[in-house]
């Protein structure tokens, strides 16, 4: 007897499912919030050099600039240089009087930026980049803050990973939830960009938690037939989080007091774990037969299933604890042991490395659509429905496999278009963005429904969080791809449109799950190979 026929006793997919989903969805909702806070905390606005001495009733700026700032070949003052000497502007009289150096006529010598900058404030109070002066040369460091983020995320979901796969998902969702909150906040109580450097890195990899642990505790409770509404649904609170992180954006200015909105939370989460279920299929899988038929008796008194005693006797539930006593403390190295699992592995790792690294890619450079950070955020998060929609009605009538490799090459295409497209062509540009956008979250959400189905349920969180890692490797290297535009202006764009070609490829090569029961142990999944190849055999 499988899970499967216990779960369809129980009730695969009622008020006690509905629960969970709805349980679940406030990590879904903090994730976009945190993943996406840089593009308001870490933002660069307008700056120029800092000019002592300017009058305090000056009226024409722009002449006081003219003279004292060089511009760039758009017409836009220099954000990192200065003149050596104010230049002397003709028929002009400012209040200090501009004066000529004395230098030979052609090009004023200009130095760099020697004490500080001067900020546009009007759409944000303060950012990291304001408050410790990552502009110009130290330009890098701020980029390097989103990196370091991903490295933590990287990080971490190796180690949940593997630990929620040994000890339970239920318990380290709490620790995800706790450590998550703490560090965060020591985050917006940084004195100085070190501090903020570490912290946010911790609080990427505390986050990791709820990347890898809240998936399969809602699809190890579901039955095939509601799986994938169920998982779909669930990615719309990512958007939710999305457009929630635009609005909170908008109202708050400070990057201390965003950063504190968008971790607190956590406060409620930490209380919910009281109603969050562990997983019934984790537990047998461990032997832990009393603690699964608890909470097989509340899934069907919730679901108001009549279930008798002997229906869930331990003889029953015993017929399901296939798993071998070395399997219990799974490792990575499990990952690899056989020729199906090898496969899956390898062909996910490129998966997810592709799928994160184009999105990522993308949502990085969105200041070509001529809108502000809020709007552009609100447009973005906008695009993820319609995605979600496509992707629901794809993998219930093409198939898992097909839908990813699909959407990733939606999305190669929408690279390569973008090459051809002037720059000066706003309403292409934004097309392709929106485009694109959509394809890279379409890919995105098949991949966390498509890699869960595939793994064993004792191999589940294990081979979540190596894909996640090897996600997050992708994205910390996004934010890195971009500076090869001084390389070549195209070079960035054909590497995420590359990759993203590479990971449509590896989808290919993985089995479809359209309508197979989730595996349960590692046989589960040779059985299946072998039934697909004998298949293969008799139909030629």
């Amino acid at each position: 007897m499988g899970f499967e026929e216990i779960l369809d006793k129980v009730g695969g997919f009622g008020p006690f499912q509905l629960r969970n989903l709805m349980l679940m969805a406030l990590p879904r909702v903090l994730l976009p919030m945190h993943f996406l806070l840089p593009v308001f905390i870490a933002a660069v606005p307008v700056h120029h050099c800092a000019l002592p001495g300017a009058p305090a009733n000056l009226t024409h700026q722009d002449l006081w600039l003219d003279a004292h700032l060089p511009r760039e070949t758009d017409g836009s003052f220099s954000s990192c240089l200065r003149f050596a000497h104010p230049k002397a502007l003709p028929n002009t009289t400012l209040a200090t009087g501009a004066h000529s150096s004395g230098e030979p006529e052609g090009e004023p010598t200009t130095v760099p930026c020697s004490q500080g900058w001067e900020y546009n404030r009007s759409e944000f109070s303060s950012t990291i980049a304001t408050e410790w002066d990552l502009v110009c040369e130290q330009r890098g460091l701020n980029k390097i803050t989103s990196t370091c983020f991903f490295v933590g995320v990287l990080l971490g979901a190796v180690v949940y990973g593997h630990l929620a796969d040994r000890f339970g998902r239920r318990q380290l969702l709490l620790v995800a939830y706790v450590s998550s909150l703490v560090l965060a906040l020591a985050s917006a109580a940084s004195v100085n960009y070190i501090m903020f450097v570490i912290t946010r890195t911790l609080t990427g990899s505390a986050l990791a938690g709820f990347t890898i642990i809240v998936l399969p505790l809602e699809l190890e409770w579901l039955d095939v037939e509601h799986r994938t509404v169920a998982g779909v649904i669930s990615t719309i609170f990512w958007t939710g989080g999305v457009l929630l992180l635009a609005l909170v954006g908008y109202l708050i200015r400070s990057w201390r007091w965003l950063l504190l909105a968008a971790t607190l939370p956590c406060v409620p989460g930490v209380i919910s774990i009281w109603w969050v279920p562990e997983s019934a299929r984790w537990l047998l899988t461990q032997g832990r037969v009393e603690e699964a038929r608890t909470y097989l008796f509340r899934c069907a008194k919730l679901n108001g299933q009549p279930v008798s005693e002997d229906s869930l006797s331990q003889e029953v539930l015993n017929k399901v604890v296939t798993v071998e006593r070395v399997l219990r403390r799974p490792s990575y190295l499990d990952l690899f042991r056989t020729p199906q699992l090898l496969r899956i592995s390898l062909c996910c790792m490129m998966v997810w490395f592709g799928v994160n690294f184009a999105y990522y890619g993308l949502i990085l450079d969105v200041s070509k659509l001529g809108l502000d950070v809020y709007q552009t955020q609100l447009l973005l998060g906008a695009m993820e429905l319609p995605s979600k929609i496509m992707v629901y009605f794809l993998v219930r009538h093409v198939g898992r496999r097909l839908t990813e490799a699909g959407t990733l090459l939606g999305a190669t295409l929408t690279f390569g278009i973008s090459l051809l497209v002037s720059p000066g062509t706003k309403y292409w540009v934004t097309a392709l963005l929106l485009l694109g956008k959509g394809f890279s979250e379409a890919a995105f959400t098949t991949a966390y429904l498509f890699t869960s189905e595939l793994y064993p349920t004792v191999l589940r969180q294990t081979g979540l969080g190596l894909t996640a890692l090897i996600g997050r490797l992708g994205a910390s290297l996004a934010p890195l791809a971009a500076l090869l535009d001084g390389v070549w202006l195209m070079l960035p764009k054909l590497a995420y449109g590359g990759i993203a070609l590479l990971a449509a490829c590896a989808a290919l090569l993985l089995p479809e799950t359209k309508v197979a029961q989730l595996p349960e142990t590692i046989q589960d999944v040779e059985r299946k190979r072998k039934k697909i190849c004998r298949s293969g055999t008799e139909g030629d």
